[in-house]
Parts: structure tokens; C-alpha cells; sequence
């Protein structure tokens, strides 16, 4: 009986994944990054409504999520796992996977404010290397925040007491509308920016949400958060320099 189970659920994940347009929304996602309902239309080639039917079908399956972030809808590879099945599949197909091409300019997308915390490709790395690190353990949408990470973030100035007194969600995934995956975001999120900005290791624009790696910054970043920050920190202080050359 449990091989018979086994194999009627393998036949309807295969089914959900066999028409061409629901592959194709799934090989969009599988870069890990979130999509509107719109884009993965578009890139299926098929309307709302049509596309509609599809993404429950893929919910069903347990393959996509959906993601709320504030007025807009995201979807996404439900876990890992699926990614895995996904990668797997297109090895035996032969076929290869187009690369996420974010369409934001570059000071944004690089490092700018998201309300009151950090967001952009730093803000992602930094996300990611304390979950690496174990600075914090998810919990849903929701973050824990480990007593290694208290005293690492302090060790950065961040006010991690205060922050808990905040009348709101102490440490959550924020969807990063550039990237479309995570970066740091509640009271601790904001705790975070204050920190670096006081350190002198970032600085706010004053004509836009844009923010800008310091050359202090630049060599603080990857000692305190590790070599994949140290590239995001490099590429967003080249980024700038450029920037404001073209400017001037």
C-alpha cells in the first residue's frame, strides 16, 4: 500500500510539473528568486486567468508558495527539496536555465533603505550569512535570534534590547522587491542599520533611498560578516564611484 501511495504521488507531482507552461514558471524559479503571478505569466506566455489555474495546481503540490508583501503577491520554490528535483530533471533534459536580470538601477539595487532597515543585494548577503552563521534560525517568516548572534551583532553596536522593545515584529523576512529574496527586516532589521550607519560603515544618500558602502565599511563588512558580503560591499562601492563619476 505504501509503495502504491508512493508512486500516485510521484505520478500527480510529475503531472503538475508536465505541461510546458507550469515547467516553465518553475524553471523562472528556480534562481530562487520571487516572482509576480504577472511575470511568470509573461514568461509562460499565457493569461491571468489561465495562469491562475496553474499556480493552484502548483500550491496543490506542495512545489510553489506564495508570498504577501504588502500590497503584492510573490511566488516562489516552496523549499529546497524542490529545487533540487527541478535541477536534477533539467541535468536529464539537457537544457539550461536563463540567469535573473533585475531591471532596478544599480545604486538601488545594490544597497538602499527599505523603511527603516537595509535592503538590496548587501542587505541579501548579510541576510544570508547570519542564517550561514547561525546568528539566526527561522521560525516561518520569523527569525530567532540566537544568543551567538547577540553577541556577535552587539559587537557591532546593535541595540538588541532595545529592538525587543519595539511594538512590533522583532526579526522577519522582508522580500527584497530587486532581488526577490530575503533581507533582514522588523525591529532588529532597523536596530541593524542604525548600528552600521553610527559605525561609519554605510551612509545615506541625501537625494534618494540609495545607501553607500564607506571605504571603513569595505574593510569592516567581510571581517564581520564573511567573503560574500566582502564581494556585495566591493561591487556596491564601485557601483557608487561610478555612478557618481557619470554625475559629475
Amino acid at each position: 500500500m505504501e509503495s502504491e501511495s508512493a508512486d500516485v504521488n510521484l505520478s500527480a507531482v510529475a503531472g503538475a510539473i508536465a505541461d510546458p507552461a507550469r515547467a516553465r514558471m518553475l524553471c523562472v524559479l528556480l534562481d530562487g528568486r520571487a516572482r509576480t503571478a504577472t511575470e511568470l505569466a509573461a514568461a509562460a506566455d499565457i493569461g491571468a486567468s489561465t495562469a491562475s489555474s496553474h499556480f493552484q495546481r502548483l500550491r496543490e503540490q506542495g512545489l510553489v508558495e506564495m508570498a504577501v508583501q504588502g500590497k503584492h503577491r510573490y511566488y516562489r520554490l516552496a523549499n529546497g527539496e524542490v529545487g533540487h528535483a527541478l535541477e536534477a530533471l533539467l541535468v536529464v533534459a539537457g537544457a539550461e536555465r536563463a540567469p535573473f536580470k533585475p531591471s532596478t538601477p544599480s545604486a538601488l539595487r545594490e544597497a538602499r533603505t527599505c523603511y527603516d532597515h537595509m535592503a538590496g543585494t548587501l542587505a541579501v548577503r548579510i541576510h544570508d550569512a547570519m542564517l550561514a552563521r547561525q546568528w539566526l534560525v527561522a521560525d516561518g517568516r520569523d527569525y530567532v535570534l540566537t544568543p551567538l548572534g547577540e553577541a556577535s551583532l552587539a559587537q557591532a553596536g546593535v541595540d538588541v534590547a532595545q529592538a525587543r522593545q519595539r511594538r512590533r515584529r522583532f526579526a522577519c523576512a522582508c522580500l527584497d522587491w530587486s532581488e526577490r529574496r530575503s533581507h533582514l527586516g522588523g525591529a532588529l532589521g532597523a536596530a541593524l542599520l542604525d548600528a552600521l550607519e553610527q559605525r561609519g560603515w554605510i551612509c545615506r544618500d541625501l537625494d534618494s533611498r540609495a545607501l553607500s558602502v564607506t571605504r571603513k565599511g569595505e574593510r569592516q563588512f567581510p571581517a564581520f560578516f564573511g567573503p560574500a558580503v566582502d564581494e556585495a560591499a566591493a561591487h556596491e562601492t564601485g557601483a557608487t564611484q561610478q555612478g557618481r563619476h557619470a554625475a559629475a
